[in-house]
C-alpha cells in the first residue's frame, strides 16, 4: 500500500522539502521546493506556503533533518537551529499541521541515513581502502556549519548518531596553524573546528593570512568579498584565478579538513568508511583529489597504517540529506 511522506532538510542557508510517495521499498518524488531559510521567521510560515498544494490529511509521516541538536524523547523532540533563531517541536507540528507520525533528526542523521541511498554516481572515491564489513562508519561535512556523524551496524542497517564535534576545540598541526589558534583565540576568545571549518572559516582563513602578510590582497577578490558570498568569492577566486592569498587561504582550508576527517576516522573507529559531504566538498573536488586533503588525512604519526585501509568519499549528490530524511520516514511506518 502506497504512503505519503513529507521530508526536510533544513539548515542556516537554505530548507528543502519533498513530498514523496512509497510503496515495497520504491519512493516517487511527487514534489520538491527549496525555501531561503533566511527570508522566513520560522519553519511553520515554510511549511504553510509548501502544503498549500496538498490536501489536508495526506501525509503520514514526516521526518525533518535540522542543523542543531535534538532535545527529548521520541515522542516529544524539539531543537533550536544552530545558525537561525527557529526553534522547531514536534508536538506543535503534529498539532498545526495534523500530522499522525514526527520525526526531528540532527541533519547529519540525515546525510547519515542518505549514505544507505547513494550509489557509485553520486560519490568520489579519495582513498579505496580497505573497509571492515559493517565496521562503523564516519560522515563529516563543512557547509554553513561543520556536521559530524557516526554510523553503527543495527541489524539490518546503518544507524547514524549525531554528534556536536564540529564545535569540539581545534587542534593545530604545524607552526602556521599555531598562529592560526593564537589568531582565533584573539579574534573570537576560542577555538572550534566549526569556526574554520564552514563558509563563515574560510573567509576566517583569509582574513587570518591577510594579517599575517606576505601575501597582498587582490582588489578584485576584496570587493567580490564584499559584493557576495565571501567564501564563494574566495573559493572563485582560488579556482578559477589562481590569486594567490585566495589559493593560500583554500589550501590551508583543505590541510585542515583532512587532518579533522582523519580525527573523526580514528575517534570513531571508522573502518566502514568516512562520508565526506556537505555543500562545500563538491564545489572545491578538484583541491580535494589532488592529494592534499588525503596527506593531511594520513598523518597520523603511528596510526597512519591504520588510516590508510579507511576508504574515504566525497559525497557529490546535494540531495543526500533529504534522501536521508525520505528513508527516515519511512521507517515511522
Amino acid at each position: 500500500m502506497a504512503m505519503r511522506v513529507l521530508a526536510g532538510d533544513i539548515g542556516g542557508t537554505k530548507t528543502l522539502l519533498q513530498i514523496v510517495d512509497c510503496e515495497t521499498g520504491v519512493c516517487r518524488a511527487v514534489r520538491e521546493q527549496r525555501f531561503d531559510s533566511g527570508l522566513h521567521d520560522g519553519l511553520s510560515s515554510i511549511l504553510r506556503e509548501f502544503l498549500k498544494q496538498e490536501e489536508k490529511q495526506t501525509v503520514e509521516a514526516v521526518c525533518l533533518g535540522v542543523a542543531g541538536p535534538i532535545k527529548g524523547t521520541t515522542a516529544d523532540q524539539s531543537v533550536k537551529v544552530t545558525n537561525l533563531p527557529w526553534s522547531i517541536h514536534s508536538q506543535d507540528l503534529k498539532r498545526e499541521f495534523g500530522f499522525p507520525r514526527v520525526r526531528l533528526i540532527n541533519d547529519f542523521q540525515a546525510v547519515g541515513y542518505g549514505i544507505e541511498t547513494l550509489g557509485a554516481k553520486d560519490m568520489v572515491v579519495l582513498q579505496p581502502g580497505d573497509p571492515v564489513e559493517h565496521g562503523p562508519r564516519a560522515v563529516i561535512g563543512a557547509g554553513t556549519g561543520l556536521g559530524q556523524g557516526i554510523l553503527i551496524w543495527n541489524r539490518d542497517h546503518y544507524e547514524p548518531v549525531a554528534t556536536e564535534g564540529g564545535h569540539a576545540n581545534f587542534a593545530p598541526v604545524n607552526e602556521s596553524q599555531i598562529e592560526l589558534t593564537r589568531y582565533l583565540l584573539k579574534a573570537v576568545g576560542r577555538t572550534s573546528w566549526e569556526l574554520v571549518l564552514s563558509g563563515h572559516g574560510l573567509a576566517q582563513l583569509y582574513d587570518f593570512l591577510k594579517a599575517r602578510g606576505g601575501t597582498p590582497e587582490s582588489p578584485a577578490v576584496a570587493k567580490a568579498m564584499q559584493a557576495d558570498d565571501p567564501a564563494a568569492a574566495i573559493a572563485q577566486a582560488a579556482l578559477e584565478r589562481n590569486d594567490p592569498l585566495a589559493n593560500q587561504a583554500l589550501d590551508l582550508f583543505v590541510d585542515i579538513y583532512g587532518a579533522q576527517s582523519g580525527n573523526l576516522a580514528l575517534t570513531a573507529g571508522a573502518t566502514g568508511g568516512v562520508y565526506i559531504a556537505g555543500g562545500i566538498a563538491p564545489k572545491i573536488i578538484s583541491r580535494l583529489t589532488n592529494g592534499r586533503f588525503m596527506r593531511a588525512f594520513l598523518n597520523k604519526g603511528r596510526m597512519q597504517s591504520y588510516a590508510a585501509a579507511i576508504p574515504v568519499r566525497v559525497v557529490t549528490k546535494p540531495e543526500a540529506g533529504l534522501s536521508g530524511a525520505v528513508l527516515a520516514a519511512t521507517r515511522l511506518m
